[in-house]
């Protein structure tokens, strides 16, 4: 599982991601279909927001040799180093925005209003960049904006509601960034959302919106959350409702005829990195083709009951990986901490109780689960009685959302430390016929016997 894992890192390598994206030839830059002529450019300017801010910049001005006038990023706590020479870094707060994210979007709203029609603005967008990038519009504040943040996190909306409203609070998201600029606009993007949907990642700084502010009542109030956002967040979507507040540029607006937009990276990518280095290992891949979305326990236990019956079945040919990548969400209703990888493993490992030779993980390529410090969890199917051992009741601290609690103590967390990169979650089934389970539990890895199907 820890060479699967890393496979999939290794091809979200956002500095790589970028390098492959980009090239520099004489005069000419290119960025997969676009072309700039830089003898016609005044000025070339960075500025990024997201987890992999960092090593992207990095790989643009490794390309662009000396021709890159200023670099400005904002990033997560611990992602400083390895900045270019030039390039300032901003560390901010994640998920919930703070007033350094604050100052950081309007410096780099300040850059972008200052180039003009000959200059270049390379925008660099990974995951995290929404919450790092907390501008509020004219009337509200960054509390009414973290109030706001922490009331979806905990409601289980999806990233794309999330930032359907935070579009529509923002001075800088939903378009607002390329609005502010008379350069030409290249925005590299490392995805983190299915689909990789520009106006969807990092709430779509420098893409057209295709949502409006009756979207984002219709989300708070789907969630139940009109009656708790602060006063004045209501009555600035009030307000955009009557039309008296500018809505953000849709699709047809001429500001994106000078803007383009260019994927680097995506969850797919990792997932099929992740499933050949299963095959190499002796598994047979399987691949869920769809992005995974909804409630992670809800998607653990069906990932959990999967394991056990592939676990129980006696002509299973050979070892099996069953892979998927997505975003799960967590609908909080208990007072304990935990992120969306934690649970879907927890209620996979109630799921997979008994099984032998079956593993599940949930695993976040950023190396941060939700608030804690850990990129997931791995289970098998002792890991319930195990927990049972130290007086844990699994279900007891699934149904308070503790999941963190529960593998600290039982044990099975999966932590690396901060990846620099983040394209989702992956969600891994391991399962080997009995004999294959008792060569792996002696010699860490399956048996050589070749699978079949």
């Amino acid at each position: 599982m820890r060479r699967i894992l890393r496979a999939a890192l290794d091809a979200a390598d956002p500095y790589a991601a970028v390098r492959r994206a980009l090239s520099l030839t004489r005069h000419t830059f290119r960025a997969a279909d676009h072309a700039y002529d830089l003898r016609r450019i005044r000025r070339v300017a960075v500025v990024g927001a997201g987890k992999a801010a960092v090593p992207m910049a990095r790989a643009v001005a490794h390309v662009l040799r000396g021709r890159l006038d200023s670099a400005f990023v904002v990033s997560s706590k611990g992602a400083a180093a390895g900045a270019p020479e030039g390039c300032d870094v901003v560390e901010a707060g994640h998920p919930v925005p703070d007033r350094r994210g604050l100052r950081a979007a309007q410096r780099m709203l300040d850059v972008a209003s200052s180039l003009g029609a000959e200059d270049l603005l390379i925008v660099l967008l990974s995951g995290g960049a929404s919450s790092l990038l907390p501008l509020p519009d004219e009337g509200l504040t960054l509390a009414d904006k973290q109030r706001v943040t922490r009331l979806l996190l905990r409601s289980g909306a999806t990233i794309a509601e999330l930032n359907a409203v935070r579009k529509h609070l923002s001075a800088i998201k939903g378009g607002r960034l390329a609005a502010a600029t008379r350069a030409q606009v290249l925005t590299l993007i490392l995805s983190d959302v299915g689909g990789d949907d520009p106006g969807v990642i990092g709430s779509g700084p420098t893409a057209p919106d295709r949502t409006t502010f009756l979207d984002a009542v219709r989300i708070i109030r789907q969630y139940g959350l009109w009656e708790k956002l602060p006063a004045p967040v209501r009555m600035h979507l009030v307000e955009g409702l009557a039309g008296w507040r500018p809505e953000t540029p849709k699709p047809r607006s001429r500001i994106f005829r000078r803007a383009h937009h260019v994927v680097v990276g995506r969850n797919r990518l990792a997932l099929e990195a992740a499933a050949r280095a299963a095959r190499t290992a002796g598994y047979e891949s399987v691949l869920i083709d769809e992005f995974v979305t909804g409630e992670a326990a809800l998607v653990g236990r069906w990932m959990g009951e999967l394991g056990k019956s592939l676990a129980g079945r006696a002509a299973l040919p050979g070892p099996v990986c069953v892979l998927a990548g997505g975003e799960l969400t967590v609908t909080v209703r208990g007072s304990g901490t935990g992120g969306r990888a934690q649970e879907f493993a927890l209620a996979a490992a109630l799921a997979l109780q008994g099984a032998p030779g079956a593993w599940v993980a949930g695993f976040g390529t950023d190396g941060r689960d939700g608030p804690t410090a850990v990129a997931g969890a791995v289970v098998d199917g002792g890991t319930v009685a195990r927990g049972k051992t130290k007086r844990l009741a699994a279900a007891a601290y699934l149904k308070r959302n503790d999941s963190y609690a529960f593998f600290k103590k039982a044990g099975g967390h999966i932590v690396t430390g901060s990846t620099g990169t983040n394209v989702n979650d992956l969600y891994l089934v391991l399962v080997c016929p009995s004999k294959s389970g008792e060569s792996m539990s002696r010699a860490g890895r399956p048996s050589p016997q070749k699978p079949r199907g």
